[in-house]
């Protein structure tokens, strides 16, 4: 009796899934992004992929369906049509986890994506937990800085207007800064809005 107990143990132990890391607190990978031209680039979407542990197409997908835009993987980073902020890749990214990495029973990241009679499940390797991945029908709600007289704001140059001045974008919004150049990152205050076009005064 005692060695058929003991070999059930062992089946049963064999069979249950063991935690694939040390159980730290998952870190939410931070977006890098800048301009080039009339695109926006992810410089380390491979490193965000990579630490998600998912593959980078199916990422990329979900990445440009939240944007509504056309895109492709170039390399190590991926590029976009369009001017996007960090902060609406970043609440892409917290969606991403939730819906595609985090398990909801465990709340670890130690999961993984299988097939289940065509159904799309989330399986988590810590706990044994499965469960489907379900279709959101709302894209990811984005904050974005708000944009009126007299709101300062951290902005990004992008290019030299014809006069001088430095162009930002923020949003749908325009906005010109004098005595800056391109690729600086600069703190102004709005001083008046014009249709999508915002003039500031920079913050010394």
């Amino acid at each position: 009796m005692v060695d058929s107990y003991e070999n059930m143990l062992k089946s049963a132990y064999a069979g249950m899934s063991e935690p694939t890391d040390t159980g730290e607190r998952f870190v939410m990978p931070k977006a890098k992004i800048y301009f080039e031209g009339k695109t926006t680039v992810l410089d380390n979407f491979a490193d965000i992929a990579d630490s998600l542990n998912r593959d980078p197409d199916h990422f990329m997908k979900f990445i440009l369906g939240e944007l509504g835009t056309a895109g492709k993987i170039d390399g190590s980073r991926a590029v976009f049509n369009g001017k996007f902020e960090e902060t609406q890749f970043e609440a892409i990214v917290t969606t991403y986890v939730n819906d595609y990495v985090i398990c909801s029973e465990c709340s670890r990241p130690d999961t993984k994506l299988v097939k289940d009679d065509r159904v799309l499940m989330l399986l988590c390797e810590a706990c044994g937990s499965k469960r489907p991945i379900r279709k959101r029908k709302v894209k990811t709600e984005i904050q974005r800085p708000v944009i009126e007289e007299g709101k300062e704001l951290e902005v990004h140059i992008d290019s030299i207007s014809k006069k001088g001045d430095g162009v930002a974008h923020v949003g749908k919004y325009i906005l010109y800064v004098s005595g800056t150049k391109a690729g600086q990152n600069i703190k102004v205050r709005i001083t008046r809005i014009s249709g999508s076009v915002a003039f500031t005064q920079k913050i010394l």
